[in-house]
């Protein structure tokens, strides 16, 4: 009660093409989609290329790792303390790599909170630590959450939430 949500920012980074998941990058740029339509800022990582080994038979091949998003989320979350722009943040995460910038909002701007809510299976001991609170996303309210069936866009196409989604 009493409470104004200002700003949803959701941190990504968009699937790579890699010749075989097309599907998938069509259901995320959807997802991505429909979120900028209500209203959702996007914030976007990128991905590294490394070269793994095996250390059995030397064998090596690419791979990618998500890069910048905690960075991005930590940055935001204290640009936006030193802004004065939320009194309360709801971090949804149960990654304990966002510890140091919780612990940052908390001693530098004492009158802000932060909360955490762990999704469905996730959990941090660390950030339990040095949030203010927290919560856990139950399965059921994750469901009940989801974006309608169809979102209309502001140039009049409708998004389908895919069929895996429903």
């Amino acid at each position: 009660p009493g409470q104004t949500l200002t700003a949803v920012h959701f941190f990504t980074t968009r699937i790579r093409d890699n010749g075989h998941n097309a599907p998938d990058r069509q259901r995320q740029n959807i997802y991505l989609d429909a979120l900028t339509e209500r209203g959702v800022s996007i914030h976007e990582g990128h991905y590294l290329r490394k070269t793994r080994k095996c250390r059995q038979c030397g064998a090596s091949w690419d791979d990618y790792e998500e890069k910048m998003t905690d960075v991005n989320i930590a940055t935001k979350m204290l640009c936006d303390a030193h802004d004065d722009l939320f009194d309360v943040a709801l971090l949804v995460s149960g990654d304990s790599d966002l510890t140091s910038p919780v612990q940052l909002v908390r001693s530098r701007f004492p009158a802000k909170r932060v909360i955490v809510a762990f999704p469905p299976k996730r959990h941090s001991a660390e950030l339990i630590k040095f949030a203010h609170g927290y919560l856990t996303i139950g399965l059921d309210k994750l469901r009940a959450s989801q974006l309608p069936v169809q979102v209309p866009t502001r140039r009049g196409h409708i998004l389908h939430r895919p069929k895996e989604w429903q």
